[in-house]
This record gives C-alpha cells, sequence and structure tokens, in this order.
C-alpha cells in the first residue's frame, strides 16, 4: 500500500490523537487539548496586518530614495522592527537605507543586514 505525503501525515495525526485519548482513558486525566496547527488569534492577525503595511511602507521608502539602489534589498517586519537584508552596489547606500527605514512611522528598530555587491 502506497501512501501519499498528505495521507501519511493523517494518519499519523489520527495515531497521536488515539494515543492521547487511550492515555487520558487510562490515567484517569483530563482530556488533551491539541490546537491546531496554524491558528492564530485575532491579536496575531491585527499584527501580522501591521507588519505587512509597515513593510509596504518602508519598501516604498526606500524605493522612492534619491542615490538609493534598493532592487537588491529584502526587508521583513515584526512588531515593528525591520530587517534590512540583501545587498547593495555601494557602501555608503548600507547607512542610508537603515536610515530611510528608521525615518518611516511605525518602525521601533532597525537590524540591517545588508552586503555591499557590485553585481
Amino acid at each position: 500500500m502506497k501512501f501519499h505525503r498528505i495521507g501519511g501525515c493523517v494518519v499519523g495525526a489520527l495515531i497521536v490523537a488515539a494515543s492521547l485519548h487511550a492515555h487520558a482513558q487510562s490515567s484517569g486525566a483530563a482530556p488533551a487539548v491539541v490546537a491546531s496547527a496554524g491558528a492564530s488569534t485575532p491579536v496575531q492577525a491585527k499584527a501580522k496586518a501591521a507588519d505587512r503595511a509597515l513593510r509596504k511602507r518602508v519598501l516604498t521608502a526606500l524605493g522612492k530614495a534619491k542615490g538609493l539602489r534598493a532592487s537588491g534589498v529584502t526587508v521583513r517586519v515584526n512588531n515593528g522592527a525591520v530587517t534590512l537584508q540583501g545587498w547593495v552596489p555601494e557602501q555608503a547606500q548600507i547607512e542610508r537605507a537603515a536610515d530611510i527605514a528608521q525615518s518611516v512611522p511605525g518602525v521601533t528598530a532597525v537590524k540591517n543586514e545588508l552586503t555591499l555587491s557590485t553585481f
């Protein structure tokens, strides 16, 4: 019998659930509550939406900046903290990108991981 990857996961989940149920029955313990993977609360969803909006504002600011080639820059945001990753063609642009990101309203911190590249 050949299982597809998803079928194996379903079978594994059923085995774990049955095992937990059997353990709860034999030990007299309260039934275990298993949270569904990937579930988020409304607060978490709102925070993610705010981070996405902030990321867009930072990318827009970097794209509009004179003297900055931002095509190799990736922006990540987590709770208002911005991480700049990727490359720029000139050393001066590394610091400039961080200054621009820090100037965007809502940014709480900037971690600059940009590197110099001559591509």
